[in-house]
């Protein structure tokens, strides 16, 4: 039982990770200056838009590669919190023909608590970085 909640929980960590990696990726490509303009328009300031884009593109890294998981997990759902209330919320769950609407942030925001909760040991760095520290067990995964 324990090999499929890791498992799981090792599916849900590397798409989030790649997801928010390629969102930060895209900031990135697409201009940040623009990005940090969007947010301005937005009403928010936009040296903002460098700290989301710096988040998505290490925290998604850090994810895939299974490093401070829990944290940079509880990260990225506070950041879909503010997207979803200061921007999608008003576009509703499917969005209009201006802006698309939150049902992504929630999946995201969904799958980012998941795992801040429960965090995911399976094939992380965190277990030979940390190696000895928490609890042991004989599943492959831990």
């Amino acid at each position: 039982m324990e090999n499929k909640y890791e498992a799981s929980n090792l599916v849900l960590r590397v798409i989030l990770g790649i997801t928010f990696f390629i969102h930060g990726l895209v900031k990135f490509q697409n201009g940040i200056g623009n990005v940090a303009e969007m947010f301005g328009s937005m009403g928010l300031p936009g040296f903002m838009a460098y700290g989301v884009a710096l988040l998505e593109l290490i925290g998604g890294i850090a994810l895939v590669l299974g490093l401070f998981s829990r944290v940079v997990s509880a990260l990225f759902a506070l950041l879909m919190i503010g997207a979803i209330v200061k921007v999608k919320l008003a576009a509703g769950f499917l969005g209009n023909d201006q802006m698309a609407g939150y049902e992504l942030d929630l999946v995201l925001l969904a799958m980012s608590v998941a795992l801040s909760i429960s965090g995911s040991k399976a094939f992380a760095l965190d277990r030979i970085i940390f190696k000895g520290q928490g609890s042991k067990s004989s599943t492959f995964m831990n």
